[in-house]
Formats: structure tokens, C-alpha cells, sequence
């Protein structure tokens, strides 16, 4: 069944930037749709305990935050679909947006879609996730002060991750694959001078132990040059392997850069194709936070109702304007 209702505004995806611009532009009386999918909320829905957001001095849990994002959203008239976008058409407007076969029309759309950490793909992994592993040194580091902890990767974030850490860890254990790192050189003697990383290459981790006690105990690693098998007691494992956009859907339309997270014009969140706004992780892969996310959520939304208004106006202007 097609909505053939063309609306002023489909904000896709629903997390911190999806809510936070579903927030402002529903209080600009937009009535925006969000089309936030199965999972709405983000990463934060699998994150304990968050207490890095301002306003909650004494933490919240991830999906009662995102809960709060959205019931504010909600109360200004913002309306929500729990499904995922499967096609867009952002090649003249109104923009067409479907999920299966119900077609949405816009004059404007925010892509709010996100990204994921790249995972081990371990079963102990999973089911260790907020109990010891965790993807962002920024977010957890506190929780780790004064134990030991694990960094997996090989990169600049894997490095960057693994000196953050020190400010509150008494060790730090970098793991990487192979001996040779794709940080930059800089970064890798920085790591190198720091007395509390210790570096163990080139292994993988076959197994996050502690999984039958809830808690994370430490890792089981194999060389992969001599296949030896050992053990690393740890408090907490830090997978730093990179992140992957949200943008399959997005790609063929708009710009992106070589990891394909969405480009948007210098400061600005407006994409290649006019009328429609990126904001969050699907174009941050720098800083990755709920609050700088929610902060470009509300900046999509000042741009696309700003976008509108102007477009309004030529329209009243042209309707206006005197025939030659």
C-alpha cells in the first residue's frame, strides 16, 4: 500500500542524529516520518550504562536514553515506522523512499542511517558485548581504571584507543594480526613510548573468555605464526577494526568518500543532491559520539527547514510574480 500524502520531510534511520532531527523539525511543524527500521536506536541500544550524555549526572542506560529521544520526539508530533528503507530515488523531486513495496514521498530527507563497529564475529564475543566487550575507549574507558585491558586492531583508532585507555588502565595489550601496522608511524611510536602498551603480534583472538560467569575474564589468543594457543587475563576487550556507514542504500546517489560515509558540503549537512541532509555516524567517522550525533541531527533539521522556507518563498514569488 503507497502513502501518496507528498510530505515536507522522511528523516531515515533512528538513532541520536534520527531523533534529535525528528526533535526539531517536528517542533518547526514539519510533521517529519521516521523511518527508523527493526532496530531503531542505534548503538546505544546495546551499550549499559552511558554516563558521558550531559543532563544525567548519574548515567542512563542506552535504550532508556534512546527511549527518551524518541518519546520527545513523539510528543511534537514526529511519526515513526519501525521498518527499514529498501529503495530511495533521490533523482527529482518529491524524493521517493520505500520500504518493500509502500512507497513515501518528500520534498526533503535526512539520511540519519549511522554505522556499525566491525566485529570478531565470536560467539563469546556477542554475548560478552557490555559485559567486558565493548567499541569505543571514549565511552567505557572509566569503567576500567586501575585493570588490565585488551585493544584488537592495528590502526590509527586501535592506537589512539590503546593510549586513551592508559589515562585510566594499569595495562594495556595491544593485539594485532600481523607485525606491521597500518597506523601511521607517528602513532605507532607514540604507543611504542607509552610504558603501560605492551604489544603482541601477530595474533587473533580465537575465544573472549567468561562468558558462562557474565563477565569477561580475558582472551584466548593463537599465533599465527608458530599456531601456539595462550591466554591473556583481561578486565576488558576493546575491538578497534573500524566501523562500516550505513550507506549501501546511498552510495549511487550521493557522495561519498573511499569507506563510504556520506560527504556533505563545508559546514553544512546538505548532501550532493539538494533537498537532501546527512547527519551522525553515516558521515562522522571521526569523533562517533551520541552527542556530536545528536548535534548534527538538529543541524539537518535547521538546514532542511531552512531549505523549505526558501523554496516556499521562490514559489510564492513565482506565483506572484507579474506575466511578461
Amino acid at each position: 500500500m503507497n502513502d501518496n500524502r507528498i510530505r515536507e520531510l522522511i528523516i531515515i534511520g533512528g538513532g541520536p542524529a534520527g531523533y534529535t532531527a525528528a526533535l526539531y523539525s517536528a517542533r518547526a511543524n514539519l510533521e517529519p516520518l521516521v523511518i527508523e527500521g527493526f532496530q531503531w536506536g542505534g548503538q546505544l541500544m546495546i551499550t549499559s550504562d552511558v554516563e558521558n550524555y550531559p543532563g544525567f549526572a548519574e548515567g542512563i542506560m542506552g535504550p532508556q536514553l534512546m527511549g527518551e529521544f524518541r518519546r520527545q520526539a513523539e510528543r511534537f508530533g514526529a511519526e515513526f515506522l519501525a521498518d527499514d528503507v529498501t529503495r530511495v530515488d533521490f533523482s527529482e523531486r518529491p524524493f521517493r523512499v520505500w520500504v518493500g513495496d509502500d512507497e513515501y514521498l518528500a520534498e526533503s530527507v535526512i539520511v540519519a542511517t549511522g554505522a556499525t563497529a566491525r566485529q570478531l564475529n565470536l560467539e563469546s564475543e556477542r554475548a560478552l558485548h557490555g559485559r567486558g566487550v565493548t567499541y569505543c575507549a571514549v565511552c567505557d574507558a572509566a569503567f576500567y581504571r586501575d585493570k588490565e585491558v585488551v585493544v584488537v586492531g592495528g590502526g590509527d583508532s586501535a592506537m589512539e584507543e590503546a593510549i586513551f585507555l592508559t589515562k585510566f588502565a594499569s595495562k594495556v595489550t595491544v593485539l594485532h594480526r600481523r607485525d606491521e601496522f597500518r597506523a601511521s608511524p607517528i602513532m605507532v611510536d607514540r604507543a611504542h613510548s607509552n610504558e603501560k602498551i605492551e604489544f603482541v603480534t601477530p595474533v587473533v583472538v580465537e575465544e573472549a573468555l567468561g562468558a558462562e560467569d557474565g563477565k569477561l575474564t580475558g582472551v584466548r589468543i593463537r599465533n599465527l605464526e608458530t599456531d601456539e594457543v595462550s591466554e591473556i587475563a583481561a578486565d576488558g576487550l576493546f575491538v578497534a577494526i573500524g566501523h562500516d556507514p550505513t550507506t549501501k542504500l546511498f552510495v549511487d546517489q550521493l557522495d561519498h568518500d573511499e569507506a563510504g560515509y556520506l560527504v556533505t558540503q563545508p559546514g553544512s549537512t546538505a548532501t550532493n543532491v539538494e533537498g537532501v541532509f546527512a547527519a551522525g555516524d553515516v558521515v562522522d567517522h571521526v569523533y562517533r559520539q551520541a552527542v556530536t550525533a545528536a548535534g548534527m541531527g538538529s543541524m539537518a533539521a535547521l538546514d532542511a527547514e531552512r531549505w523549505l522556507a526558501a523554496r516556499e518563498g521562490h514559489a510564492a514569488t513565482a506565483l506572484t510574480a507579474p506575466r511578461s
